[in-house]
């Protein structure tokens, strides 16, 4: 049975659509699963746990849970355009102002919270949340354990080491040795069998350091991505990220992903060609992880830098459907190698 299609052209959402993951954290993640949405219902997020600022971070220190807040932010962008999405979708983003201990936090992530703590189990809590709000998808953590992000800031001939995504991301200086605490923290088995089934794996947009690049430093979570099946697409960002990012250009992030999970491949990178510096550079990289540089204008019309969820959405759809050859690079499901 053929792909059916909606009034505004798009591939219906359904069980028809390819099982996709798209990974990461906070609004990078949440531009890919605006897109995404459109053109499939079989829709996974694996949203990264070391946020440790604000009513996350709050929440985190209090109860010893997982941040809930890029979570939340994952849950929201996956509600659709009915009256219903749209309203359970701000009530869920809502925050409260105040002189009190609520004020900041936000009601989505007060409610992941009380889930969480009546239900005991954590993927459990988030598909209630989903339930409640119709959302086209699901939603789990990167693992069980709530992590730390750490990362030396080279500035000359000094460096530091820096412990938490906050100070991280906000450091000024060039990053080395990222790693994730504790080292022996476990992918959560639901993202490692979501990635083990998919057809489509997501990497990027987002904070490169502090939300996209933990999915590749978590061990199980990288033997899960080098073994599946899977194509992979890593979407690049518009613009660098003040303190995380700064003076590195397109090809420089592809660089780092390739440093640290050199036994990952990639099947297509997209970019928009507004913001690439050396689409040759560029080019050269992608190819070295054995992928296909895609150009397409992503971004919206505005001054500022954000992804366009329906030009990225048929971005995704020219590959997903088969633009770009059958070949699947990969190895069958189940066939993993040595991790």
């Amino acid at each position: 049975m053929g792909t059916t299609i909606d009034v505004a052209g798009w591939p219906r959402r359904g069980e028809e659509g390819p099982a996709v993951v798209a990974l990461g954290g906070g609004h990078g993640l949440s531009a890919t699963l605006r897109a995404l949405r459109h053109i499939t219902h079989r829709l996974t997020a694996v949203v990264t746990v070391a946020d440790d600022g604000g009513s996350s971070g709050r929440l985190r220190r209090e109860f010893g849970c997982l941040p809930p807040g890029d979570l939340r932010m994952a849950l929201a962008s996956l509600c659709d355009d009915s009256e219903w999405g749209l309203t359970w979708r701000d009530v869920l983003q809502h925050r409260f102002e105040g002189q009190g201990e609520l004020d900041n936090h936000a009601l989505g992530n007060l409610l992941i919270l009380s889930l969480w703590q009546l239900l005991g189990d954590d993927v459990a809590g988030l598909d209630w949340v989903g339930r409640l709000l119709s959302i086209h998808g699901r939603v789990v953590p990167m693992s069980s354990s709530p992590l730390v992000i750490e990362a030396d800031i080279v500035n000359g001939d000094r460096r530091r080491r820096v412990s938490g995504q906050v100070a991280v991301a906000s450091a000024r200086g060039r990053m080395e040795n990222v790693a994730i605490v504790p080292q022996d923290a476990d992918a959560h088995p639901e993202a490692v069998r979501a990635i083990d089934e998919a057809d489509w794996v997501v990497l990027g947009p987002g904070s490169w350091y502090t939300s996209v690049l933990p999915h590749l430093i978590l061990p199980s979570m990288r033997c899960a991505l080098a073994s599946t099946g899977a194509r992979k697409v890593i979407v690049l960002n518009l613009s660098a990220q003040r303190g995380e990012t700064d003076g590195m250009t397109s090809a420089d992030h592809l660089r780092v992903l390739a440093d640290y999970a050199p036994e990952i491949s990639a099947d297509v990178v997209l970019a928009d060609p507004s913001t690439v510096e050396d689409i040759d550079d560029l080019s050269a990289v992608a190819e070295s992880l054995g992928a296909v540089l895609v150009l397409r204008q992503v971004r919206t019309g505005e001054a500022l830098c954000h992804h366009d969820p329906l030009r990225l959405a048929a971005a995704f759809r020219d590959a997903f459907e088969g633009a770009l050859g059958d070949v699947v690079r990969g190895r069958p499901p189940g066939q993993r190698p040595e991790c």
